[in-house]
């Protein structure tokens, strides 16, 4: 059953947040930060302004990342709009699921088109030379909300396998 105008609005609101939220921290890191470390809680948080070529930690595929990654995120944008209108209307959990991976996906997504120095990333986190890749909010969202879509989707997968009715999120 395709989903309501009313769940639609949730998706669309959890979108949009992320990508404001996304593209104005962005704007502050450019406007003050460097590639000098600002430590915001010791060493173990750090802001830093960098700017990423290629894809989540760093992947890369030389000359072309820019554009091969930019069609792979139109692609999950589009499949992910699929599943958007696919979910009932009491599936607001995964109606804010997928609005935070459209949402990261679109905030990078405009870096990506907007510039040819690559993805604003400027959230450090690590201990000494141990750090985690730099990262943005885009990426919290894109992480979240994987990780939430795919318990809803194991949780469902699990609950067929077993011929029970899946829970609706």
């Amino acid at each position: 059953m395709p989903s309501s105008g009313g769940s639609r609005r949730l998706f669309w609101y959890v979108l949009v947040t992320v990508v404001v939220a996304d593209v104005a921290t962005k704007a502050l890191a450019v406007g003050n930060l460097s590639r000098i470390p600002l430590p915001i809680f010791g060493d173990w948080l750090t802001l830093q302004l960098v700017y990423n070529t290629g894809a989540a930690f760093g992947i890369s595929v030389g000359q072309h990342s820019r554009i091969l990654f930019s069609a792979l995120a139109v692609v999950a944008l589009i499949v992910l709009g699929v599943m958007m209108l696919q979910a009932e209307p009491k599936q607001r959990l995964r109606l804010m699921a997928l609005g935070l991976v459209c949402g990261g996906a679109v905030g990078n997504l405009i870096d990506r088109v907007r510039s040819g120095r690559g993805v604003v990333d400027f959230i450090d986190i690590g201990i000494g030379a141990n750090r985690w890749p730099t990262f943005n909010v885009a990426d919290i969202a894109v992480s979240c909300g994987a990780v939430a879509l795919a318990v809803i989707l194991w949780n469902e997968g699990r609950h067929e396998a077993n011929g029970a009715p899946p829970a609706r999120r």
